[in-house]
């Protein structure tokens, strides 16, 4: 990921309402939800999301697709992944078993988290 495609996404999310947009989206995985079914859940004027939407569209943070006279909009999950992996992938100076400590203090899934190098084994003779 470049730092510019990370900008927008954190630009597009520094609003509280897109956020709680995104993050419903993520939790209703690839089944995603149709417009009214987000307004409804988070109480907003479907006019209202519908700006939303379009920003989180333009930061390519949700998909769209038509279903008839509905729209269906999906977080996409793999763009999130890799901006944790952005984010991350350079953690205590690439050296990310450095960082123990901090992994058991953060409440993220270990799965999120970047993978521990492995630990040199000493060579016995």
């Amino acid at each position: 990921m470049e730092k510019q495609a990370a900008t927008s996404i954190f630009e597009s999310l520094s609003s509280g309402l897109r956020l709680d947009v995104f993050r419903l989206l993520v939790k209703k995985g690839p089944g995603g939800m149709v417009a009214g079914e987000i307004a409804n859940a988070l109480d907003i004027p479907p006019a209202n999301l519908s700006f939303h939407l379009k920003a989180l569209s333009q930061a390519h943070l949700v998909t769209v697709e038509q279903e008839g006279r509905f729209q269906r909009y999906r977080a996409d999950i793999p763009l999130m992944l890799d901006l944790i992996a952005y984010l991350t992938e350079e953690c205590c100076s690439g050296s990310p078993d450095q960082c123990l400590e901090l992994r058991t203090a953060s409440k993220c899934s270990e799965e999120f988290l970047p993978l521990l190098s492995p630990t040199p084994t000493k060579a016995t003779t």
